[in-house]
């Protein structure tokens, strides 16, 4: 959600958005390349983009929003990257929210590390009785094509107007805006045979200077 929000405490989760939907899913290891974003122009949201053959539908609660900016290059390989990207962290989120129970999302757009990462942030969600509310904005996204079939891609997130929500009693656990509530991810995304640009590998920095308003 790497999401975003700080991690669970007894039955809460605080501030969480993707994974994140708003999240924090951390691996060992992952990509390195950090260089400073361009990105403008917002696309958008809780609808899935597109459905394209054998892509799965991704579908979030109506009070859950996610604003992905930058996402068109003029470039139509690091275009697809940033599209595969966004649906990635929606399958994030639709796992956590309950919307996609079974994960098949999740499975699609991750592989790896990253996949394992990301199913062990929505099981801290379900052990925690908890799901997830709000918005987030991802924003100064860099594409950096590392051959035909590679790259990395860094990103900024506003975790600011996320929160977690208690499953059984909806109640919202809102939370302060810190520095914190600002995310640096770092990623690396490898195409596979059916040409979706999977994460592979993911990092997140929280509190990032680069990602401060």
């Amino acid at each position: 959600m790497n999401r975003r929000p700080a991690l669970l405490t007894t039955i809460a989760v605080t501030t969480a958005l993707t994974l994140t939907a708003c999240g924090s899913e951390e691996p060992d290891t992952a990509a390195k390349d950090s260089d400073k974003a361009k990105g403008t122009k917002a696309s958008a949201s809780s609808s899935s983009p597109s459905t394209s053959a054998g892509r799965p539908k991704i579908e979030l609660p109506a009070d859950l929003n996610l604003t992905f900016e930058g996402g068109e290059t003029g470039d139509p390989v690091k275009d697809a990257i940033l599209t595969d990207n966004a649906e990635r962290m929606r399958a994030v989120d639709a796992a956590i929210t309950g919307t996609d129970l079974e994960g098949k999302a999740l499975a699609f757009y991750n592989t790896g590390k990253a996949l394992k990462a990301a199913q062990d942030w929505v099981a801290q969600f379900e052990e925690a009785g908890a799901t997830i509310t709000g918005e987030a904005r991802y924003y100064e996204r860099e594409v950096t094509l590392k051959g035909e079939d590679s790259a990395t891609l860094t990103f900024c997130a506003d975790e600011s107007k996320g929160f977690s929500k208690d499953k059984k009693t909806n109640e919202i656990h809102k939370t302060p805006v810190t520095k914190n509530s600002y995310v640096l991810y770092n990623t690396r995304l490898d195409k596979n045979a059916d040409g979706v640009w999977q994460t592979s590998q993911i990092i997140s920095n929280r509190g990032a200077a680069q990602c401060q308003p």
